[in-house]
């Protein structure tokens, strides 16, 4: 999990150095299709079909939405919005997947967990500031961004089990391909890239591969109680490169702001992952 959200930071960092030319749809359409294309090469190499019915069902519709919904925004947080806060915003996917647990699956959430919920989204109002005189409204992309990955998720949780881990792949990634194309119908630029921005692509196409087949392996193989608190090492990944590679200086209400988010975050899973007492 850890090795996933150091890949996933590092392909956000690429596609923001990116992002400094190239407009953010011609980006999408090109990393979602060469990363359909691994994943397709990959099933084919382990005599799996790249497509199936399964994808075409309700649930994997739904998903598609999110997914686009979620990349279009997050792309455009991190190209226009610090990497450090579009990164620290996006660390409260889970707490809005366990209130949409509740909506949408029935699942009990306690009145701490709610407690912790509310304190989370608090963390992420510290970030935005809305009001003040320090609020961009770019920042506001990431917190779309963030919805519709929550989205997604949960889709996921009501999946076909037909459905394989290259074929959820690739059908992430041809969602990218849509997602820049509704940007490139709204901006109508497209530019040649230069080698070094080939380069970059082509290294984040090969990162994000790498990080979604870790993250799916960590899941799948690890306890969620035990793996999952990991994924907010993606912060410290995304502070230490902004700081680093962008220069960026994020201000105390950012900082604890996503501490807030971390640790409501953490409750909020140890909560989730406690066995009631016998009785």
């Amino acid at each position: 999990m850890a090795l996933s959200m150091a890949a996933f930071t590092l392909e956000d960092a690429l596609i923001k150095a990116i992002a400094v030319r190239l407009p953010v749809g011609e980006i999408l359409i090109l990393f979602g299709a060469g990363g359909a294309f691994i994943f397709a090469c990959l099933a084919g190499l382990q005599k799996q079909s790249p497509v199936s019915r399964a994808m075409m069902s309700r649930t994997m519709l739904i998903r598609s939405f999110f997914e686009i919904f979620g990349r279009l925004f997050y792309a455009l947080a991190i190209a226009l919005s610090p990497l450090s806060s579009a990164s620290a915003i996006l660390q409260a996917t889970p707490l809005v997947v366990a209130a949409g647990a509740v909506l949408f699956f029935h699942e009990q959430v306690g009145f701490r967990r709610w407690i912790a919920i509310a304190i989370g989204f608090c963390g992420v109002l510290m970030i935005l500031r809305p009001g003040s005189g320090d609020f961009q409204l770019v920042s506001v992309f990431a917190l779309l961004g963030m919805i519709g990955f929550a989205g997604r998720d949960l889709a996921t949780r009501a999946a076909p089990a037909s459905l394989g881990n290259l074929q959820l792949g690739i059908l992430g990634f041809l969602m990218l391909v849509i997602a820049g194309g509704i940007a490139t119908l709204y901006s109508q630029i497209w530019l040649m890239p230069t080698l070094t921005e080939t380069l970059y692509l082509l290294v984040a196409i090969v990162i994000g591969v790498f990080a979604y087949n870790a993250l799916t392996k960590a899941m799948r193989t690890g306890e969620i109680g035990v793996v999952a608190p990991f994924r907010y090492t993606r912060l410290v990944f995304a502070m230490i490169i902004g700081i680093w590679i962008f220069g960026e200086a994020p201000d105390e209400w950012t900082l604890a702001g996503s501490a807030i988010i971390v640790f409501s975050g953490l409750y909020t899973l140890i909560r989730s992952n406690k066995k009631p007492a016998p009785q």
